[in-house]
């Protein structure tokens, strides 16, 4: 499966952005995804992740309450609502998916167990 992320930009802290993560060359629904971030100088950080059926979302505690993971497996494409954004959150986002026969329940926040990675999309939250 290929991924594509895109929607990050410019925004001013407070805002919001959403973010996608579209698949092509196999169906989303056979993965879990994650959302994941870089900032310059840092390593790389889990978000939040949601299981095949899309029934189960775990969040990173630093986003929690301002982001909200969501897919559309008709569509192939995971979304990544993302709001009162502040400076701390520029980063470079990637999403990710992992192969699991879990539907309802698994995804993860560790890396590793992801085959996939999309290419990323710039986030920059600056007034």
């Amino acid at each position: 499966v290929q991924l594509q992320a895109s929607g990050g930009g410019l925004v001013q802290p407070g805002g919001s952005l959403r973010l996608s993560c579209a698949a092509s060359g196999n169906t989303l629904d056979y993965y879990a995804i994650g959302w994941f971030r870089q900032a310059p100088g840092k390593e790389r950080e889990w978000v939040p992740c949601i299981s095949r059926s899309g029934g189960r979302t775990y969040h990173a505690d630093s986003v929690k309450g301002r982001f909200t993971v969501s897919r559309d497996n008709a569509k192939d494409t995971v979304y990544l609502q993302m709001n009162s954004l502040n400076r701390e959150d520029t980063a470079v986002y990637y999403c990710a998916a992992g192969s699991t026969t879990d539907w309802g329940t698994g995804c993860w926040k560790h890396g590793i167990l992801y085959e996939y990675w999309g290419q990323g999309t710039l986030v920059t939250v600056s007034s």
